[in-house]
């Protein structure tokens, strides 16, 4: 490879854009790492917003003092680190929330606690960036989408007639096939192929 050729590959940013189902913190980090772009909404599996409670993302995080701040303007402080999972987390607490007017959004709790991963950094920023192109979703959808279901609707509620797996894959290409040669004649039109397939 040439030396251009790899100041071009330096420079060009690769993206990745997937739905909601594939965030994962990990990954989105190790792709940050290897100068990829991931563009994946984050889902909130707490549920919480939707019962009008406070989530984590209603705290702000002050980087400059490593502290949060929750709704009603207090502090939560750093305390100490834990393991979860392999991760290492910063664990932030508050007492006194009993007498907060805010306590019934908030927790159920005298003290509110929230946990940092070492790595939230990172995602905070691929959050932003996801919304820097909000039509980044959307594009994936009509890339993505048509080509997936179109076919998978084209095999009936039945799926896959026949079984192990090279024959799945078999199956699967034939699909793929017959799809691809849909879409061709729907864009150029079945007399332009036809003539194209002619030995010359």
């Amino acid at each position: 490879m040439s030396q251009q050729a790899k100041r071009v590959l330096r420079t060009k940013t690769l993206k990745v854009v997937a739905d909601a189902g594939y965030y994962e913190g990990q990954a989105i980090v190790d792709c940050y790492g290897a100068q990829i772009t991931a563009l994946v909404p984050k889902t909130d599996t707490t549920n919480r917003k939707a019962k009008g409670q406070y989530t984590k993302a209603d705290c702000n995080y002050d980087a400059e003092r490593n502290e949060y701040v929750c709704p009603a303007g207090e502090r939560l402080r750093y305390r100490f680190d834990s393991v979860e999972k392999g991760k290492r987390l910063w664990v932030y607490e508050r007492y006194g929330c009993s007498s907060c007017a805010l306590q019934a959004r908030c927790t159920t709790a005298t003290a509110k606690r929230l946990k940092r991963w070492e790595h939230e950094d990172i995602l905070v920023k691929a959050e932003a960036k996801l919304k820097k192109h909000p039509d980044a979703m959307r594009q994936r959808k009509a890339l993505v989408e048509h080509p997936f279901s179109t076919p998978k609707q084209a095999m009936g509620s039945t799926h896959f007639l026949m079984r192990r797996l090279p024959n799945v894959k078999a199956e699967m290409s034939l699909h793929v096939l017959a799809y691809n040669m849909k879409r061709a004649i729907n864009v150029l039109g079945a007399e332009k192929i036809i003539n194209a397939l002619q030995p010359a």
